[in-house]
């Protein structure tokens, strides 16, 4: 009889904790805000933490919610955990939200509407000047890799945005 040696975890359901990131979006409309959403996902695939889109109230350009999670996650656990951790978010993280990424030490990033796409979708206008710069060149910048996957259920995530933007 062998003694069976350490598992790992079962593989992380992508679309499922990506539709989870997209309901935090739309709760984040519904209150208000702009469609944003993510969460953190530990190793063992519990959701440590979820976080809506931040500009509203007081209008916090920096506010989003990729951004504000990573804070958050920063103050909360060590970077050794975090490379255990993926980030879902209904958009593909900015330049800014990839920076905060990366300083908060997380392993993975998965997105559903990639940043070109949401360039596309708010023009230009004052509450979303879009960056058109793919967080997979932002993390290549830097000195340890981050997995990315992504776009996925693009055409979900381009619905949270369905008549929000309009004329800026």
């Amino acid at each position: 009889m062998t003694t069976p040696g350490p598992t790992s975890p079962p593989p992380l359901d992508h679309e499922h904790f990506l539709r989870l990131a997209f309901a935090v979006a739309r709760r984040s409309l519904e209150g208000g805000s702009h469609p944003f959403g993510a969460i953190l996902v530990g190793p063992d695939g519990s959701v440590l933490m979820e976080q809506e889109n931040a500009f509203q109230p007081d209008h916090d350009m920096t506010g989003h919610a990729e951004r504000v999670l990573m804070t958050r996650a920063s103050k909360a656990y060590e970077p050794g955990f975090l490379r255990g951790c993926t980030m879902y978010t209904s958009a593909e993280p900015c330049a800014m939200c990839s920076g905060a990424a990366y300083w908060a030490g997380i392993g993975r990033v998965v997105y559903g509407l990639g940043e070109h796409e949401m360039k596309a979708i708010t023009g230009d206008h004052p509450e979303n000047p879009t960056l058109d710069l793919p967080c997979r060149i932002v993390f290549a910048a830097g000195q340890r890799p981050i997995e990315v996957i992504g776009p996925m259920l693009v055409e979900e995530a381009t619905a949270l945005h369905d008549g929000v933007w309009g004329e800026g």
